[in-house]
């Protein structure tokens, strides 16, 4: 299963990248990253309730992962993993980074290369638009780690979309300046990511833009326009689902305006676009991560797995994948883009299981869990405390069935021992 990751990854990013016409230029990149979106919460991936027209017209004309798994259950570890090319806990981000000295769980090591450095080398003007969640002081910060331009939040949520405030402090930010600005976030950072395309513009050079937007992360708090339309077209969604779709809907339209903007300026055709979230959807919150089980939190495919769409307009082929892909494996694939070792970066040993951890206060206490799958068989825990428990995904894609093969589940304890010695000698703290 794990030789069969890698072949299909291979296939899927060989079209992307060694299409006959991307070969004369480099293709501009943008990488848009929700936050806390639920597998089923896009029409695409069979989301019921909620319109999603853009995404889902997005995806009709590219490829579509239904076995992309995001990094970890939480913000920061994945966002790491996607940055910086490998898991969370070898980057010193094992858990969630926050502003409360008492209660963070990571912090980048030293001396790894991010993505836009890589891009930076081959040429790019590098640029983050929206949440960043990975340091709040140098050398942490975007620029620090390779972004040419920062405008957008450093911190982990905001608790309001509309003050932009966390805590009572405002953590926005251009490039090391704070800024005060007004408006809906996820408006605020469509405006500046179509400001930053428009920008690049007057250049020669390729752009990469990292729009990480915070929508559709708690507190759950769409325009009220949105709110109302949705109330219109779907009156018995319970209240705190009403919101959560709202919120998605205001999202989608959103990516929309700046693919619009895309074709209205001739860019399309050269413009790879990328589309992801970092975990599942939180349950609590009226998100769905149908049909898995579980959510963001939980190392069930609920809260690991996340709907991803590689979109490349007349140069990709509309396909379905069916393989399991970890996102840090974008980081190889772009990072590597158009050199004669590009196939070599994106196989990497393929002896590798999917490993994911999640340290975290509150009750538990500072520990850390895990859980790891060779692409059938899937050994985790959802908490510290808790027993491991092994699944058959090829019969159980569900995770309602626990099995008991011995052998399996030593094979996989033992791997997953030797990730986390290795991962031992990074400091998170």
């Amino acid at each position: 299963m794990i030789c069969r990751l890698w072949i299909t990854w291979i296939s899927v990013l060989t079209l992307v990248f060694l299409y006959e016409p991307a070969v004369a230029s480099q293709p501009n990149i943008i990488f848009i990253l929700a936050d806390d979106l639920g597998y089923g919460e896009l029409g695409c991936y069979g989301g019921k309730d909620i319109e999603t027209p853009n995404l889902d017209q997005l995806a009709s004309q590219g490829v579509r992962f239904t076995r992309a798994y995001a990094n970890s259950t939480v913000c920061s570890p994945s966002r790491a993993s996607i940055l910086f090319g490998t898991y969370p806990d070898r980057l010193g981000v094992p858990g969630v980074i926050r502003d409360v000295a008492i209660n963070t769980w990571g912090n980048l090591t030293e001396g790894i290369q991010s993505m836009p450095d890589q891009l930076n080398q081959k040429g790019y003007d590098t640029g983050l638009i929206g949440k960043w969640h990975l340091g709040y002081e140098s050398p942490d910060l975007p620029n620090d780690r390779g972004f040419d331009y920062f405008k957008g939040f450093l911190g982990d949520m905001m608790d309001d979309y509309f003050t932009h405030l966390r805590h009572g402090v405002n953590w926005m930010r251009e490039n090391d300046q704070v800024i005060s600005t007004e408006g809906h976030a996820t408006d605020l950072f469509t405006d500046w990511a179509v400001d930053y395309v428009r920008d690049r513009r007057e250049t020669s050079k390729p752009f990469f833009l990292f729009l990480a937007y915070n929508a559709p992360h708690d507190p759950v708090q769409p325009p009220i326009e949105y709110l109302d339309q949705v109330k219109l077209k779907y009156p018995d969604l319970s209240e705190k689902r009403q919101k959560i779709v709202a919120l998605i809907e205001h999202l989608d339209d959103n990516i929309g305006r700046l693919l619009t903007f895309l074709e209205e300026e001739s860019l399309s055709e050269e413009t790879l676009i990328i589309f992801t979230s970092d975990n599942g959807g939180a349950l609590r919150h009226g998100a769905r991560n149908d049909p898995w089980n579980g959510g963001k939190g939980d190392m069930l495919e609920g809260g690991l797995r996340v709907p991803c769409i590689v979109s490349w307009k007349n140069h990709l082929s509309p396909q379905l994948r069916e393989e399991p892909i970890l996102l840090m494996n974008f980081y190889h694939a772009l990072s590597s883009i158009h050199e004669e070792k590009f196939m070599e970066y994106l196989t990497p040993p393929r002896q590798e299981n999917m490993v994911w951890v999640r340290r975290e206060g509150h009750r538990f206490g500072g520990r850390a869990y895990y859980a790891i799958s060779d692409g059938r068989y899937k050994l985790l825990q959802n908490d510290p405390f808790e027993p491991y428990q092994l699944f058959d995904l090829d019969q159980d894609s569900l995770e309602t069935h626990p099995i008991d093969q011995p052998d399996i589940r030593q094979e996989l304890m033992k791997r997953l021992t030797r990730h986390i010695q290795l991962s031992g000698s990074v400091p998170w703290h």
